[in-house]
Parts: C-alpha cells; sequence; structure tokens
C-alpha cells in the first residue's frame, strides 16, 4: 500500500472543528476516490497537532486522489492549520493485532537513513522490531511508512488505550535502539497522539 500524510498545527482551541470536518466530510469524500483503502486520524488536542493519515492501494491512486482532494482539504482544515506538510510514503511494513478504537493511542517514531538501506530497514523491522513490539500488553497496530528516494520513515505503533501506550514507553523504547542500530536508523522525531480514527483494509 501507499499512504499520504498530512501534519497540520493550529489553535488548539480550533482543532475540533477540523477533526469533524476530516471525519465527516472528508472521510465520505476519500471514500468515494478508487484505490482508497483507509483513513486515520490522530490527534495532540494540548499543543494543537493533527496527523491525518490516508491509505492507498497504488501510487496512482493516491495521486489522483491528491487532485481531486487538495482544493476541499484546506477548505476543511481553515479555521484550525496555520501550517501543514503533505508527505508521500509507501508502506513497507503494515502488522495488525486488532482494530484500534478511538481513544486509543499512537507512538510515532520519525527516522533518517541512507536510501540503499532502505530493505534492510524494512527487513530489520518486520524481523525484530515486530517480535518485539507483540510482547508489549495492549498493541493493536504497527507500522513502517519509508520514503525510499529522500531517506525517511514513520514508524507507527497503535496501543488500545492511553494507559498501554504510556506503559508500552520503556519497552518500546528498547526495541527502537536495537532497531535502529541494525538498521543504521537515525531517530529524528518521537510524538504521541490520541487517536480518532484508525480504519485501514490491510488484506
Amino acid at each position: 500500500m501507499f499512504v499520504r500524510t498530512l501534519y497540520a498545527t493550529g489553535d488548539p482551541a480550533n482543532i475540533g472543528t477540523a477533526i469533524e470536518g476530516l471525519s465527516t466530510e472528508g472521510r465520505e469524500l476519500l471514500g468515494q476516490q478508487p484505490g482508497f483503502r483507509g483513513f486515520g486520524i490522530f490527534v495532540d488536542r494540548e499543543l494543537g497537532k493533527l496527523l491525518a493519515v490516508t491509505w492507498w492501494e497504488s501510487e496512482e491512486a493516491r495521486s489522483s486522489s491528491d487532485e481531486v482532494l487538495r482544493d476541499r482539504r484546506t477548505v476543511l482544515l481553515e479555521r484550525f492549520a496555520a501550517t501543514t506538510a503533505i508527505d508521500n510514503y509507501e508502506a513497507a511494513v503494515f502488522h495488525s493485532v486488532r482494530q484500534p478504537e478511538a481513544g486509543a493511542g499512537l507512538r510515532v517514531t520519525r527516522v533518517e537513513f541512507d536510501p540503499s538501506d532502505a530493505d534492510l530497514f524494512a527487513e530489520t523491522f518486520r524481523a525484530s522490531v515486530i517480535p518485539r513490539l507483540e510482547t508489549l500488553p495492549g498493541l493493536a497496530r504497527a507500522s513502517l511508512l519509508i520514503d525510499r528516494d529522500r531517506g525517511r520513515g514513520l514508524v507507527g505503533a497503535v496501543f488500545t488505550d492511553r494507559e498501554s501506550l504510556d506503559a508500552s514507553r520503556a519497552g518500546q523504547a528498547a526495541a527502537r535502539a536495537e532497531g535502529a542500530a541494525k538498521a543504521h536508523v537515525t531517530v529524528t522525531g518521537l510524538e504521541e497522539f490520541e487517536v480518532v480514527l484508525a480504519d485501514v483494509r490491510g488484506d
């Protein structure tokens, strides 16, 4: 699968308008697009951060949808977003244990790597990191998104509730350190979000 992420920041007092617009009209519009496979909305209400993730069966479907949705997306976010950033990724690994629900927690690890190590990174994540994450109580889903050309990626780990997310910090830190060393990856950022919506057809 292929992924488009939208990262928006703005006034925390207005984040609810963005959540409502994306969850209703945005979700409906996405569902009408060929090749659509899923949608996630993740927020930090206190700081005013929103991460929206759309999943597509092909690069062509992702590109075509962006042409259709770009203007409407701006309208849906205009009352909240002071800054926005769009990125495209390949879903190198998608591992689902159970369906997360609203109130779950997401931890995002931002990484950089030499583009020549992209396959090494994906294999290390699949063979070494996933088994470590599976030992953590409450794991719902783990994914690795990579931009092969730019040598950048996102690791996402969703836990069933906030308590499990909090309790997993030490365990995931150990898995992250081991995986980064094996795959020659540099960690450049670490964030946590509340899950508003996380619906992906990974089959």
